[in-house]
């Protein structure tokens, strides 16, 4: 039921946020952006309120002042809704088709994020890169999911180029992210659970290695965190369910 209620009051409060902040389509960016922050906040208030999920930041003080590229595990929703809330100003890498969707598209072509057009190959890739400087040049952080779609927890890992591409182009510091998003609110299940989702930014990656050594340092960073965030999180959950027998 409180899932229910959650995903009630998510819908319709998301739709109220996109109407009526529907002028800031027409003012500075930096305003829209306050908006996006404002829809994550809200978000995560009522999960808590709702569900009794709480987020706990951890690791904000490897994030760098200047421009970062931020690769984070992807495992539910809640990481595009709470990564703006934590990041002065994020850039996210999304699906190009979903910027034709009414309000949702037209917000995010004003937030500026960068599309990226799949079924293109070679020439996505070229434009996500031509992009991606540009909000590198604007001293934004780039957010990129690596492995491209969510994931769950302790799933094989499925890292495609794109990160490389964007680590070897951008020649600027990767920030590795690990979360444990996925085990209390599961991609393959409709119920949300009580507990505290923890998301922990780990030390840069310096700019210019080898491709295969960031790969390989990419991956066992975020695999190995998420691992340890993965047995925490289950266990709060355990404790949480257990109570109530």
């Amino acid at each position: 039921m409180r899932s229910l209620i959650f995903k009630i009051g998510f819908y319709i409060g998301s739709a109220l946020i996109l109407v009526i902040g529907s002028p800031l389509l027409f003012g500075k960016r930096s305003w829209a952006m306050a908006g996006l922050a404002l829809h994550g906040k809200f978000v995560l208030w009522w999960l808590e309120l709702t569900v009794g999920t709480k987020i706990e930041v951890r690791g904000l003080k490897n994030l760098p002042d200047n421009p970062v590229l931020i690769a984070a595990k992807h495992q539910a929703p809640w990481e595009t809704f709470a990564l703006p809330t934590i990041l002065k100003d994020p850039a996210l890498i999304m699906k190009e088709e979903l910027m034709a969707i009414p309000f949702y598209g037209w917000f995010s072509r004003k937030f500026k994020m960068i599309p990226i057009r799949r079924e293109r190959a070679a020439i996505a890739l070229k434009e996500m890169l031509r992009e991606a400087e540009t909000r590198k040049q604007d001293n934004r952080e780039i957010i990129i999911f690596p492995e491209g779609t969510r994931q769950v927890p302790g799933a094989e890992p499925n890292y495609k180029p794109g990160v490389i591409k964007l680590y070897e182009s951008l020649n600027i510091p990767c920030v590795p992210v690990a979360l444990n998003s996925g085990v209390f609110w599961p991609r393959n299940e409709k119920k949300l659970y009580k507990g505290t989702i923890i998301i922990e930014f780990l030390p840069p990656i310096p700019p210019g290695l080898e491709r295969k050594i960031f790969k390989e340092t990419l991956i066992n960073t975020i695999e190995e965190k998420c691992n340890e965030l993965q047995k925490e999180g289950e266990d709060e959950k355990e404790s949480h369910l257990n109570s109530k027998i």
